[in-house]
């Protein structure tokens, strides 16, 4: 993989304060998911302040694709075209009177034409869920609508990167898991997503790579695994292991569990208890199927249809223009967040399902579904509309 950040030796200090970051040293690959976790005052907001510029560090460099950040406005304008910061408190990145002024701000600063500013702004809107939201006043939007916004604003840029402060903070539940569905929706286009949290939850079951922080310096830069897993590490950042990870420990040690490989899901691990009790469990058992719905060139009535022949299936729900589609048309689903291992649960159930999702995310769901396939050796189907998966 391509190399596309690195923090080389990087020492920070705030005037008149002691060093927020002393000697912190790691790379981010091209396309990665990247969750810096810490508690609070690890240095990670000050860590994301320094990935386009908006701090300096007192010792060491930055580099972006090979080259050291340059400090002049000239450089710094070119490297936020490439990295993108959405702040932890979106009020203090929504200025604008409306939403599409304050998403067609950068490109206007671009020198983009007006036409090219309305079809930025039409695809940002899009990609985050807010189309038809063009001349709604930010300070009306709810928290999940407004960190939303900030991320269009964010996409107008095109950047390579996006960096996020604390993505969830302040959001509900579901507005959270929508969010990082969202995150996860950009980063299957090709977009390398960073964030900063102390949520264990999220960063062990979302990130490919974990920079574990405490008091300035990086305890540990590696896969969730390696630092999940690690209980002196944990406890040197002071934070807590995943729930997940807590009951698969203790069932291990009670001799329930034969599998060594640490489970990231709640399907992982239901799926190692009952690898573990297969004598409890027929082997003729017939396993659900997953077909898989691509909004953007299926008509709802076509789905409806498919529902009716189909009346004790589960609808999962993926994405924004699903999410939209469905809310356009007073549709309830029965998953909204965490929808693929859901069906795979209800599919070990013998139970079937339909994820509609938009074509981005199509062959993900197909991907996840044979991960889950070689993990477990079963074989749940995958069907789309139109083919089945071979």
């Amino acid at each position: 993989m391509t190399t596309l950040l690195e923090f080389d030796h990087i020492h920070y200090a705030y005037p008149n304060c002691p060093e927020s970051l002393s000697g912190v040293t790691f790379s981010i690959q091209k396309g990665a998911r990247v969750a810096l976790v810490g508690p609070n005052g690890a240095g990670k907001t000050t860590l994301l302040l320094m990935c386009n510029g908006i701090l300096a560090p007192t010792q060491g460099q930055v580099l972006l694709n090979g080259e050291p950040l340059r400090y002049d406005s000239r450089s710094l304008r070119e490297v936020r075209k490439k990295v993108g910061l959405v702040f932890q408190n979106s009020d203090t990145q929504l200025f604008a009177p409306t939403v599409y002024q304050d998403v067609a701000f950068g490109p206007l600063n671009l020198g983009m034409t007006p036409d090219e500013i309305q079809a930025t702004v039409a695809r940002s809107l899009m990609a985050v869920g807010l189309t038809g939201y063009e001349k709604r006043p930010p300070h009306q939007l709810s928290g999940g609508e407004k960190k939303r916004a900030a991320i269009a604003g964010t996409l107008a840029m095109e950047p390579e990167v996006l960096v996020f402060d604390e993505p969830t903070s302040s959001l509900d539940p579901a507005g959270a898991a929508d969010l990082m569905e969202l995150l996860d929706e950009l980063n299957t286009r090709g977009t390398t997503i960073i964030i900063s949290t102390h949520d264990v939850e999220l960063a062990y079951l979302w990130a490919d790579q974990i920079i574990l922080l405490n008091k300035g310096t990086v305890l540990h830069a590696g896969f969730p695994e390696e630092v999940f897993t690690n209980p002196s590490l944990i406890a040197a950042a002071n934070l807590r292991m995943p729930a997940v990870l807590e009951v698969y420990s203790e069932l291990l040690s009670r001799h329930m569990l034969t599998s060594t490989v640490s489970p990231k899901s709640v399907l992982q691990l239901v799926n190692a208890l009952e690898q573990t009790n297969k004598k409890f469990i027929s082997d003729a058992r017939d396993y659900g199927s997953i077909t898989v719905c691509n909004v953007d060139v299926t008509a709802f009535s076509d789905i409806s249809r498919w529902r009716s022949e189909h009346p004790k299936a589960k609808t999962g729900v993926m994405g924004s223009r699903a999410k939209n589609l469905v809310e356009q048309e007073n549709f309830i689903p029965d998953f909204t967040y965490g929808v693929i291992d859901k069906c795979i649960l209800r599919a070990l159930m013998g139970e079937s399902s339909i994820i509609m999702t938009s074509e981005g995310m199509v062959e993900r769901v197909s991907r996840r579904v044979m991960e889950f396939d070689e993990e477990s050796n079963i074989r749940i189907p995958v069907c789309l509309f139109g083919g089945d998966r071979s």
